[in-house]
């Protein structure tokens, strides 16, 4: 395996390849940074994905993206993956005996860090700062539910995380996934190509973003802030972190809190 595998990544693809064949496509690289998703539906990948900064990325080589099916390893002719819940109730459950086979094999030849996550409206709600610390990991395996969610001894074996988009309830994780997975990719180096961007956006210091602007100077009736036209790189700076503030608080009052709380520990 090549040590170089930015390069390598750059010559196995063609320009002209659609989404999906950025993934069926690309050989597994050493040392890039992967996603690998368990889904009853690995043909929603690589989605919006493999669009813009992401999608480029991924045929440069810069991250890599690979999906498991799990109706590959259901049970009898018919490739039965789900099961009745023990004890009665609607719906059905994804089964151990098909998701243990199937994380094992998803898993193989994960090394250093490496989170193993299910994608759960029961679970820590995904953040910024989640985001980041999944880019600094070495991939990252997530499982996506159907139906009414897997059996809790997978999750209790193989030490899952589970973790929640926001507070609301989806038809399976694969939608998830790909919004986690966009938020993590573009935060791995060369990927966005601009880190200040990144340091100012919101969420990245406690604080929503300051309001953006560009031209004409007038526009419906409406102009530009003159301190943003004044060429005073302090002032600007000032007003930035001043309306970077006065949203945060009105908008969300909840992170203004703990960034006090912060500052005061």
């Amino acid at each position: 395996m090549s040590d170089k595998p930015k390069s390598h990544g750059r010559l196995s693809i063609s320009a002209s390849l659609k989404p999906r064949e950025l993934m069926s496509h690309n050989p597994r690289l050493a040392g890039v940074w992967t996603a690998r998703i368990i889904t009853l539906f690995p043909d929603a990948f690589p989605g919006v994905l493999g669009e813009s900064l992401t999608g480029k990325a991924l045929k440069d080589g810069k991250w890599q993206l690979e999906t498991t099916n799990l109706r590959d390893f259901g049970l009898t002719k018919h490739r039965n993956v789900d099961d009745t819940p023990a004890g009665g109730g609607a719906g059905m459950v994804l089964r151990p005996d098909v998701l243990g086979p199937a994380i094992e094999h998803t898993m193989r030849g994960a090394r250093g860090n490496w989170p193993l996550v299910y994608l759960s409206p029961r679970g820590r709600r995904f953040d910024q700062k989640m985001a980041r610390a999944w880019s600094q990991a070495d991939g990252i395996t997530m499982l996506c539910g159907r139906f009414e969610g897997v059996d809790q001894r997978v999750l209790d074996h193989y030490n899952i995380q589970e973790v929640s988009l926001g507070d609301f309830v989806l038809t399976g994780g694969e939608i998830a996934a790909q919004a986690m997975i966009d938020a993590s990719v573009r935060l791995l180096p060369s990927v966005l190509g601009n880190a200040d961007s990144i340091e100012e956006e919101s969420h990245s210091n406690g604080l929503l973003e300051h309001p953006q602007y560009t031209k004409p100077a007038q526009w419906a009736g409406r102009d530009i802030p003159e301190v943003l036209m004044s060429g005073h790189h302090g002032k600007i700076e000032k007003w930035r972190r001043e309306m970077a503030e006065s949203i945060t608080k009105e908008r969300r009052p909840d992170m203004w809190a703990a960034l006090h709380a912060d500052q005061d520990s």
